[in-house]
């Protein structure tokens, strides 16, 4: 079969090694989404163990459901999707348990580490910037934000990862937006 050069194989194609049989190459979608879906899961969890082990879950699940992956797309908002569902599931399990749905939502830590973020959708000054502010947003517009510019998502692929439509979307950015702005005209 095709050899893949694992620093420059598309993700697509590496998850179709995957679908073809090559399980080996699953270890190039997990090194390359480990950092990320870690990060994506403080937005949501605050406790680093439990954020372990979702994100070992989210590639057990994206690995038993790898033949459902539709080649032609873009896996970034596939796995995003399986990772938006575990850490959701995870918080409502909790809030049950009284933790309160967004309570840790205070005391969550940034988004991202400057470091380990990708550095190609902002500049990183503008995301260091932008990371001080977004603790205070809701989740709803925080979750668009970072999927938009930390993830670098289309809104089309967002509302595939939410499960909402495309001009909810929008709705959500813009808001969030404008209220970024008031945010740091405040802190000015």
């Amino acid at each position: 079969g095709m050899i893949l050069a694992a620093d420059d194989a598309t993700l697509e194609a590496i998850a179709e090694a995957v679908q073809n049989g090559k399980v080996s190459a699953f270890g190039e979608l997990v090194s390359r989404y480990e950092a990320k879906l870690k990060r994506y899961a403080r937005k949501f969890l605050s406790r680093e163990e439990d954020i372990e082990d979702l994100v070992q879950d989210v590639f057990i699940k994206a690995y038993e459901h790898i033949q459902s992956f539709n080649t032609e797309l873009r896996f970034s908002p596939w796995i995003y999707r399986i990772a938006h569902n575990a850490f959701v599931n995870e918080l409502r399990r909790k809030s049950r348990y009284g933790f309160g749905l967004f309570d840790a939502d205070a005391i969550l830590p940034l988004i991202a580490a400057p470091e380990t973020a990708d550095q190609d959708a902002l500049d990183g000054e503008v995301r260091a910037e932008l990371e001080k502010y977004l603790a205070t947003l809701a989740p709803k517009y925080r979750e668009v934000i970072v999927l938009h510019y930390f993830e670098d998502l289309s809104y089309q692929e967002i509302s595939d990862v939410l499960q909402v439509p495309v001009n909810t979307v929008g709705v959500r950015m813009t808001r969030a937006r404008a209220q970024l702005k008031k945010i740091i005209s405040n802190a000015a």
